[in-house]
Protein backbone atom coordinates (compact mmCIF):
# COMPACT_ATOMS: atom_id res chain seq x y z
CA UNK A 1 0.00 0.00 0.00
CA UNK A 2 1.31 3.43 -0.89
CA UNK A 3 2.11 6.14 1.63
CA UNK A 4 -0.47 8.87 2.09
CA UNK A 5 0.48 12.15 0.41
CA UNK A 6 1.50 15.07 2.58
CA UNK A 7 -0.90 17.93 3.09
CA UNK A 8 1.62 19.99 5.05
CA UNK A 9 1.36 22.84 2.54
CA UNK A 10 -2.25 23.34 3.68
CA UNK A 11 -1.21 24.04 7.28
CA UNK A 12 -0.26 27.67 6.55
CA UNK A 13 -3.71 28.23 5.02
CA UNK A 14 -5.41 26.52 7.96
CA UNK A 15 -3.51 28.72 10.42
CA UNK A 16 -4.67 31.77 8.47
CA UNK A 17 -8.26 30.47 8.60
CA UNK A 18 -7.94 29.95 12.36
CA UNK A 19 -6.89 33.61 12.61
CA UNK A 20 -9.92 34.61 10.54
CA UNK A 21 -12.23 32.68 12.87
CA UNK A 22 -10.64 34.35 15.90
CA UNK A 23 -11.18 37.69 14.18
CA UNK A 24 -14.85 36.85 13.63
CA UNK A 25 -15.20 36.05 17.31
CA UNK A 26 -13.65 39.43 18.20
CA UNK A 27 -16.00 41.18 15.78
CA UNK A 28 -18.98 39.60 17.52
CA UNK A 29 -17.60 40.48 20.96
CA UNK A 30 -17.09 44.07 19.81
CA UNK A 31 -20.63 44.26 18.42
CA UNK A 32 -19.49 44.96 14.85
CA UNK A 33 -21.91 45.55 11.98
CA UNK A 34 -23.69 42.32 10.92
CA UNK A 35 -22.83 42.51 7.20
CA UNK A 36 -19.13 42.93 8.09
CA UNK A 37 -19.27 39.80 10.26
CA UNK A 38 -21.07 37.87 7.53
CA UNK A 39 -18.47 38.95 4.97
CA UNK A 40 -15.71 37.57 7.18
CA UNK A 41 -17.59 34.31 7.75
CA UNK A 42 -18.00 33.92 3.99
CA UNK A 43 -14.29 34.56 3.48
CA UNK A 44 -13.39 31.88 6.04
CA UNK A 45 -15.79 29.41 4.43
CA UNK A 46 -14.30 30.11 0.99
CA UNK A 47 -10.80 29.54 2.36
CA UNK A 48 -11.87 26.22 3.90
CA UNK A 49 -13.46 25.16 0.61
CA UNK A 50 -10.15 25.94 -1.11
CA UNK A 51 -8.21 23.75 1.34
CA UNK A 52 -10.79 21.01 0.87
CA UNK A 53 -10.50 21.22 -2.92
CA UNK A 54 -6.69 21.04 -2.73
CA UNK A 55 -6.79 17.95 -0.52
CA UNK A 56 -9.39 16.30 -2.78
CA UNK A 57 -7.24 17.04 -5.84
CA UNK A 58 -4.22 15.50 -4.15
CA UNK A 59 -6.29 12.46 -3.21
CA UNK A 60 -7.38 12.05 -6.82
CA UNK A 61 -3.89 12.52 -8.22
CA UNK A 62 -2.19 10.17 -5.77
CA UNK A 63 -4.45 7.73 -3.95
CA UNK A 64 -7.10 7.20 -6.63
CA UNK A 65 -4.66 7.30 -9.53
CA UNK A 66 -2.41 4.82 -7.70
CA UNK A 67 -5.33 2.44 -7.21
CA UNK A 68 -6.25 2.64 -10.88
CA UNK A 69 -2.71 2.29 -12.26
CA UNK A 70 -2.01 -0.84 -10.20
CA UNK A 71 -4.55 -2.66 -12.32
CA UNK A 72 -6.19 -4.02 -9.18
CA UNK A 73 -9.89 -3.85 -10.08
CA UNK A 74 -11.04 -4.35 -6.47
CA UNK A 75 -8.82 -1.52 -5.18
CA UNK A 76 -9.91 0.75 -8.05
CA UNK A 77 -13.57 0.00 -7.41
CA UNK A 78 -13.15 0.69 -3.69
CA UNK A 79 -11.58 4.10 -4.37
CA UNK A 80 -14.33 5.06 -6.82
CA UNK A 81 -17.03 4.01 -4.34
CA UNK A 82 -15.20 5.91 -1.60
CA UNK A 83 -15.27 9.07 -3.73
CA UNK A 84 -18.95 8.62 -4.48
CA UNK A 85 -19.78 8.28 -0.79
CA UNK A 86 -17.61 11.26 0.07
CA UNK A 87 -19.38 13.44 -2.47
CA UNK A 88 -22.84 12.27 -1.39
CA UNK A 89 -22.06 12.88 2.27
CA UNK A 90 -20.59 16.35 1.94
CA UNK A 91 -22.06 17.84 -1.22
CA UNK A 92 -24.92 19.69 0.40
Amino acid sequence: MSKHPSHANELKKLNRIAGQVEGISRMITEGRYCPDIIAQIRAARAALRSVEANILETHLQHCVADAITTGNRKKSSEKIMELGELLKRYDQ
